[in-house]
């Protein structure tokens, strides 16, 4: 959200004259100042755009959250202390709040599980199929509900998943005409991988001890912080058409499984960080304070 805010506020522009798609777009304003390649500025933060309604629209709906009595967010404070103080200081208060993770702790496996739509495999199959698995051996790959992979991106995703060995859990959204690159790769990864159509109970899946490491995609602002900054994630490759190259992809598949790995240890030290954040930690104070307040504006009224 600071990124958001400092583009938002003051839109990035491409000085080179040849709008060389590589040229550096700096955010000196922004904790640890991170830069970041033109081609990664989302089109509604380019103030090359000015005089398009829509962009405006936009830009000001941005900024309007940031005029708001305050903000809730659904992280915690050891996480993102740095930009949580940076945005008490941009919007001139502290009611900026961080009450995460927003979760059940101990919740309702079957709640989640039928959340958002029907799977091709039945929850209580992909658990069987995950308690037999050991702890930390599975790769749960997920490009979202919304995404769909070219089948160049998905033939190379297959072939790493099959030359890597690990156990793995895959949904990805496929075109029907494309469905048949996954067909003769589903029987040859047949006794160590999943493939689901339709939706994927995800929260029950990341859920489960067996479940080592994620696959995923993510804005460039997010993959700054979790590779760069907080150091819990592998950057496999960049852009939308990215082809990245199905031997790396399966090395770093086998890799993300190594629970000595620094990444691996730094998510353990974070998870942990979490559930104290929630047991009585920064999260429940902050959700006090939040509740606090809300109730001093009703006593106002």
């Amino acid at each position: 959200m600071s990124v958001a805010f400092s583009m938002s506020r003051d839109p990035p522009k491409n000085n080179d004259p040849g709008e060389d798609i590589n040229f550096l777009i700096s955010l000196p304003k922004v904790p640890n100042s991170p830069t970041y390649p033109w081609w990664q500025i989302p089109p509604h933060h380019r103030n090359d755009l000015e005089a398009d309604p829509d962009w405006e629209f936009h830009r000001n709906s941005k900024l309007a959250n940031f005029e708001s009595w305050g903000i809730v967010f659904n992280s915690f404070a050891s996480l993102e202390s740095v930009y949580f103080d940076h945005l008490k200081r941009e919007v001139g208060h502290n009611r900026v709040w961080a009450v995460g993770p927003v979760l059940p702790l101990e919740g309702d496996l079957i709640g989640s599980a039928t959340r958002g739509g029907a799977s091709s495999v039945p929850c209580h199959e992909l658990m069987t199929w995950l308690d037999v698995r050991l702890d930390n051996s599975v790769v749960y790959v997920c490009f979202g509900s919304r995404d769909v992979l070219t089948s160049k991106q998905l033939k190379v995703l297959a072939s790493a998943l099959e030359c890597s060995g690990v156990h793995f859990i895959l949904y990805a959204r496929v075109p029907d005409d494309q469905d048949s690159i996954l067909d003769g790769f589903r029987d040859r990864v047949s006794d160590r991988g999943l493939v689901i159509k339709g939706w994927a109970p995800q929260v029950t899946i990341l859920r489960h001890r067996a479940v080592g490491s994620f696959l995923t995609h993510y804005q460039f602002t997010n993959a700054l912080l979790l590779v760069d900054q907080l150091g819990v994630a592998i950057r496999a490759g960049e852009g939308t058409q990215n082809i990245p190259d199905s031997n790396e992809l399966a090395r770093l598949l086998v890799l993300s499984l190594d629970r000595i790995k620094p990444q691996n240890v730094r998510a353990k030290e974070l998870s942990n960080a979490a559930l104290s954040a929630v047991k009585g930690g920064s999260s429940d104070k902050d959700l006090d304070e939040l509740i606090k307040q809300l109730a001093n504006i009703k006593k106002l009224e």
